[in-house]
């Protein structure tokens, strides 16, 4: 799995983004729950995710509402099928409205630039 800390901050609020490859919601499950062993990461406000698998794409906001669609949009644009995004928010004290959103896809294009995947669209 790969983890980048610190991706953003935003009044308060802090991103970091993760993921991996996964091929069923199973092995998705586990990658979070791996994730969720360190104590920082289970502590956060948000892990909201997507997996995009051929026919089923995959999504929890975890109280974030609309960021694990954000999320799975920006793999369906890049093609990336299989393989697991984790954004996760450490909530500042601020309401963010829609600029939390933009804080999600700032963070998934961090990841697609670490690993090396083209986004598709530029988004």
């Amino acid at each position: 799995m790969i983890i980048l800390e610190n991706v953003l901050s935003d009044r308060g609020s802090k991103y970091a983004v993760a993921g991996g490859l996964a091929q069923t919601r199973g092995e998705a499950e586990a990658l979070i729950k791996d994730l969720k062993r360190r104590k920082k990461f289970a502590k956060a406000t948000h892990n909201s995710w997507a997996l995009l698998l051929p026919g089923e794409p995959i999504k929890a906001d975890d109280g974030e509402a609309g960021a694990g669609m954000v999320i799975l949009r920006m793999l369906e644009r890049a093609g990336l099928e299989g393989h697991l995004v984790i954004v996760t928010r450490w909530f500042g004290g601020t309401h963010l409205g829609g600029d939390r959103f933009r804080h999600v896809q700032s963070a998934v294009r961090a990841y697609f630039a670490e690993v090396g995947i083209d986004p598709g669209d530029g988004s």
